[in-house]
């Protein structure tokens, strides 16, 4: 077919097998050029890239790392479509540029072979080169691109070495009108393909391409033609049915006959120009491996790793979170001080920056978190990681992918989430998104140390080396750890249920890492939480604002004020003056009118008659079983978008001001010290003790509260059906969590 381009871009799509070096050419050749997002109706990353040479301007799509072009899922159609133009929105692209490691160039041709079967114009590159010289693989790149009928391009691509001859074969590669035809299979096989195209394609207004024919013959478990014949009659199913039992007679079994067609066909491809030595050489990757890969010592290591990973995140982070923190704080005071008093100004400060603000302070935390993403996978260590961790991991249903996502969630489920990217696998990668939120993230850390702070015993054991209070902590991580453990079980067995594929994962060799790679990486991921997650938060922060801020009574409020005023001098002026009593209310009363514990009074008293706050009442019968006033309730709801406003929520109620700094020792103290006076309205007695603390803690440990992490799993998923039903269930699971705790910790601490 004739393919010759005359537009001025050339539009290219990268394909390879994981871990030969496709993300980091791609990060070469488009640099900050890119844009990412999801193919319509999957969940797999679209990411889209343009450079230029001289005047020639290109568009690289970077198509899923696959080792194969054999659809079983919509995920894995991905890659065919784009090839083919079966998409709605675009045609074929115009040059396939297909990388293979060098040191692996049996495995990596099969996919080659795939994609010439295309009948594209096809570039390789051939990376990691210096690999394979290193293991002693010798091999004439001259007649390999001879036999293969494309241009084999050597490169390094974490050095950028081959860059420019690459560009340069892409250019005339897209001028070649007619690519070279491949069909590796049997001449029956191709009788038969031949035969099948001509009965489906007979009332078809756009023909099956051929591959798609061959494919639907090898196709193994139905998904195919459920999706390319939906309405297949009973002759397309026997006749599919015929051919494949002609095949198997003919001593070509389907799906068998293609790993030996194309394997074939790799052999011959190869023989005499790549000699392999003899005896393989123990490589520096060889040799690290001994360690790395050993069940004690590779334990030991990746807990460092991940320990130094997990503690990074929070100790490097902290000073720039610090910084974010108070240029929000700044940006408030400034914007305040310019705006009269009242609904305007709130919404700005509160609303508009303050909800901005909550998502902006995360960002430290993400870009560390994929810098040492990309240094670990760059290097190739990730790869061991999973492989480690499989065998824990396979006990739930899931593989070794799926621990560093899960691990990252502990800091922040956001990166967590965007981190299962690494997972290749749709059931797994999806399960891992679902328990994700469960692991318990730093913004769950200032309601564990203010409760355990406030009403757990500082009791110790073993000679003081373990306390109550460290044991109560390390009992709600415990907490969500557990439970994400059922629930990736029952999620296995139930709605992702399916035969898991086995893990099969390749070593890559050890490498430095490209510091550009691990830089596009975290730009990339960073523009795209602030981008993604924060518009969501902005917006709904907004809503919450508005709901604590109106209605506003402010005449109502006045009476409320002065009426507090009034029962302070009445009690004055029925105490005995020179007593404890006297001398205590008259403290009071002298507090009472400071001006900041008036402002805070007030807020106090509009957030109680706001809609909020009414919602809070009218949810208190439902969350009394809990242990939990109305303010409780108030509080819980208002931290639904961001789990971190709760203390900002509480401090509010209870008369402290909206801009408490749980980190401060001195306004933790006196949160505590309200929460410890707190008292029911109807009954006087005191609302917080240990069951209410344990029962909110297990609460806010299993609970969606985070309007970010909702988006992401959004954004991930391509669908609001998983969002919604992550909400639901944890939820869920909180409140019988909650309702759990505190009726069997209550009848045994009363």
């Amino acid at each position: 077919m004739s393919t010759t381009v005359t537009r001025s871009t050339l539009r290219i799509a990268l394909v390879g097998n994981p871990n030969t070096g496709k993300s980091t050419l791609f990060n070469a050749l488009a640099g900050i050029n890119q844009r990412v997002g999801n193919y319509p109706g999957v969940t797999v990353e679209k990411k889209i890239g343009r450079f230029k040479n001289g005047a020639q301007t290109f568009e690289v799509i970077d198509l899923p790392g696959t080792y194969s072009l054999a659809p079983r899922s919509p995920d894995e159609m991905v890659a065919v479509d784009v090839l083919l133009g079966r998409g709605s929105d675009q045609a074929p692209p115009d040059i396939v540029l297909s990388i293979i490691d060098a040191a692996n160039l049996q495995r990596n041709l099969y996919l080659v072979s795939q994609v010439l079967s295309c009948e594209l114009p096809t570039v390789v590159a051939l990376n990691m080169v210096d690999v394979a010289a290193e293991r002693g693989i010798e091999m004439d790149v001259a007649a390999l691109s001879e036999r293969l009928g494309v241009p084999v391009i050597p490169i390094q691509a974490n050095r950028g070495q081959g860059l420019d001859e690459l560009k340069m074969a892409l250019i005339v590669a897209a001028e070649q009108s007619d690519p070279p035809e491949h069909d590796p299979f049997p001449a029956v096989f191709r009788q038969h393909a031949d035969r099948l195209a001509d009965h489906l394609n007979q009332d078809r207004a756009e023909p099956l391409p051929r591959y798609l024919v061959s494919r639907l013959i090898l196709d193994g478990n139905g998904y195919l033609e459920h999706h390319l014949l939906p309405h297949e009659t009973s002759a397309q199913q026997e006749e599919l049915a015929a051919i494949r039992q002609s095949l198997a007679a003919e001593g070509l079994p389907v799906p068998a006959v293609e790993a030996m067609s194309r394997y074939d066909w790799v052999g011959k491809i190869l023989d005499g120009i790549v000699h392999v030595p003899d005896e393989r050489q123990l490589t520096i990757s060889d040799r690290i491996d001994q360690v790395l890969t050993n069940k004690l010592w590779g334990t030991l290591v990746l807990l460092a790793v991940m320990a130094l990973l997990f503690s990074s995140i929070f100790m490097f982070a902290e000073p720039a979170m610090n910084w974010v923190d108070n240029g929000v704080s700044w940006l408030s005071d400034h914007v305040g001080s310019l705006l009269p008093e009242g609904a305007l100004r709130s919404l700005v400060v509160d609303g508009i920056i303050g909800g901005v603000g909550a998502v902006v302070i995360f960002l430290p935390q993400i870009l560390i978190l994929f810098a040492f993403i990309a240094i670990l996978e760059d290097c190739g260590y990730m790869a061991r990681a999973a492989y480690l961790m499989d065998r824990l991991m396979a006990g739930v249903g899931l593989s070794g992918r799926s621990f560093i996502p899960l691990l990252s969630s502990f800091a922040c489920a956001v990166p967590g989430i965007m981190a299962t990217r690494v997972i290749e696998n749709r059931r797994d990668r999806l399960a891992t998104i679902l328990i994700a939120p469960l692991m318990s993230c730093s913004a769950r850390l200032p309601v564990y140390v203010i409760l355990i702070g406030a009403f757990v015993p500082a009791h110790t054991y073993l000679g003081g080396i373990v306390g109550l209070r460290g044991l109560t902590l390390l009992s709600m991580y415990l907490v969500g750890i557990i439970v994400a453990v059922m629930v990736a079980w029952l999620l296995k067995k139930t709605l992702l249920r399916g035969e898991t594929p086995p893990f099969v994962l390749e070593l890559p060799s050890y490498k430095l890492p490209s510091l550009r790679t691990v830089f596009f990486r975290m730009a990339e991921r960073g523009w795209d939480f602030l981008k993604r997650a924060g518009t969501i938060i902005f917006a709904v922060t907004i809503v919450v604002w508005a709901l604590a801020y109106y209605p506003r009574n402010e005449s109502q409020v006045a009476e409320a004020v002065a009426a507090e005023r009034e029962l302070l001098e009445t009690q004055l002026a029925t105490t005995q003056p020179d007593t404890p009593e006297y001398a205590e209310t008259l403290d009071a009363l002298a507090e009472f009118d400071q001006p900041e514990n008036l402002d805070h009074l007030t807020a106090s008293l509009h957030q109680q008659q706001s809609f909020l706050g009414r919602a809070g009442q009218f949810i208190e019968p439902l969350v009394r079983p809990l242990g939990w006033d109305w303010r409780i309730g108030c509080a819980a709801i208002a931290s639904f978008p961001a789990r971190e406003v709760v203390m900002g929520v509480l401090g509010v109620i209870y008369n402290l001001g909206s801009d408490l700094d749980v980190g401060s020792e001195g306004d933790q103290s006196r949160l505590q010290q309200r929460l410890q006076a707190a008292r029911w309205d109807d009954t006087g007695e005191r609302v917080y003790n240990l069951p209410v603390a344990l029962s909110l803690m297990v609460f806010f440990a299993l609970c969606a509260q985070c309007a970010a992490t909702l988006a992401v799993i959004r954004r991930e998923t391509n669908s609001w059906r998983w969002p919604i039903f992550t909400f639901t269930y944890m939820t869920v699971l909180a409140y019988v969590g909650a309702l759990a705790t505190y009726q069997i910790t209550s009848r045994i601490w009363l």
